[in-house]
């Protein structure tokens, strides 16, 4: 079992509980998929750029991705329906908590002046998103082998009915969350 899942049933269960008086431990928000995705617009001229960023995200995430299609057409870009333009992988039980633990403890703190992430990123229900300016902060993307840095969308998937929830979930899980 990973040390997040570990700490989750240990430290975060018994916490939540006694802060918003559930009675149930199922009731306990918790961490139900990790989305990564990346957004290729550069797809409709360069092909090859599909292929760089899948290697890129296979890296990151130690799984296949799905190729996300265009749902309608848009003259202004040149961008017809079903054209690929970008990738996604959804990581669920053991690979998430591996990889949400890696970006916290080990890719965050990379971040140069990483003053913690914004806490304005939840979306109304408890889940909340991240964006990553580059995929080179991570320690699996090798510097040398990338044609153009990319950014990245990690989307953090919980149970949590509010945003108050999901935030003291995320805390205690570790997020570095801003004090803004």
């Amino acid at each position: 079992m990973s040390r997040l899942k570990e700490r989750y049933r240990k430290e975060v269960i018994p916490d939540l509980m006694k802060l918003y008086g559930y009675k149930n431990i199922m009731e306990t928000p918790r961490l139900e998929k990790l989305v990564l995705n990346i957004g290729l617009g550069e797809a409709i001229q360069n092909a090859k750029a599909l292929e760089a960023a899948e290697s890129d995200l296979v890296a990151i995430s130690g799984q296949h991705p799905v190729i996300t299609r265009s749902k309608k057409s848009i003259a202004a870009f040149k961008l017809r329906t079903g054209m690929p333009i970008g990738l996604k992988v959804t990581l669920r039980g053991e690979r998430m908590y591996d990889f949400f633990d890696k970006l916290m403890n080990a890719v965050l703190p990379r971040m140069r002046e990483f003053q913690g992430v914004p806490t304005g990123a939840f979306d109304g229900r408890g889940n909340y998103t991240l964006g990553l300016r580059e995929q080179i902060i991570f320690p699996e993307v090798d510097y040398d082998k990338i044609d153009k840095v990319r950014g990245l969308e990690v989307s953090v998937i919980t149970t949590a009915k509010t945003d108050e929830e999901g935030r003291h979930l995320l805390e205690l899980l570790g997020m570095p969350l801003s004090k803004d």
